[in-house]
């Protein structure tokens, strides 16, 4: 008997989390403490920039390169909409994430640590979209559902991985997956926060952190 889609999705998500490779060392590691970079010690990162690591073989945009824009159909609490990065840039800073697939066991995680975290990305001025190539015509669903994004932020499909590649956060070992990346953008389109870990715990605490630097 062959394993249901959704069920080799969910095994998929778990296990990929369990290895993954730090960047800023270069060296391949289990379970290893994700990290933080700052213009201290990279050239090019204004002082405000930060860049937290924790990836797999995809080499995500780095601190100061310039966000490609996009539009992508989305949902936000179960109702279908045009998302423009570019609109929502001028309205003040966006965190975008990318996640690997919705109904998957640390995208749901994650969502819902978005979720929770929504009224402080507010008050710091900025708005969140969630990104996806994974399980997309389950978004409107996941959008709305209460354990999830809980009608808080949007989330947007990404149909056949074609803006992750512009991010560099293609998923090595499933191509027609995002890994799982989060960046903060600043109103001029600049990359200024950066956090790439197939654990979906960090990811809101580096982005809070990214948008308060800026």
């Amino acid at each position: 008997m062959h394993p249901t889609p959704l069920l080799s999705l969910a095994a998929a998500c778990l296990a990929l989390s369990a290895c993954t490779v730090s960047t800023s060392t270069g060296q391949a590691s289990a379970g290893a403490t994700a990290q933080t970079a700052t213009a201290a010690n990279t050239s090019t990162p204004p002082a405000s920039a930060t860049a937290t690591k924790k990836t797999d073989v995809s080499t995500a945009l780095a601190v100061g390169a310039q966000a490609p824009d996009f539009t992508a159909q989305a949902w936000l609490a179960g109702k279908a909409f045009d998302y423009s990065l570019a609109q929502s840039l001028a309205k003040g800073p966006v965190v975008l994430y990318f996640f690997p697939a919705a109904y998957t066991p640390g995208c749901n995680i994650e969502a819902h640590q978005f979720s929770q975290a929504i009224d402080q990305f507010a008050a710091a001025g900025a708005s969140v979209i969630g990104v996806t190539a994974g399980n997309a015509d389950q978004l409107a669903k996941f959008s709305a559902d209460n354990e999830r994004c809980a009608g808080k932020f949007p989330v947007a499909a990404d149909p056949g991985a074609k803006i992750a590649p512009e991010y560099g956060v293609v998923l090595d070992k499933k191509p027609e997956w995002s890994i799982r990346t989060s960046f903060v953008i600043d109103r001029d389109g600049r990359i200024v926060a950066v956090h790439s870990d197939l654990s979906p715990e960090g990811h809101v605490e580096a982005m809070l952190a990214g948008v308060k630097s800026i």
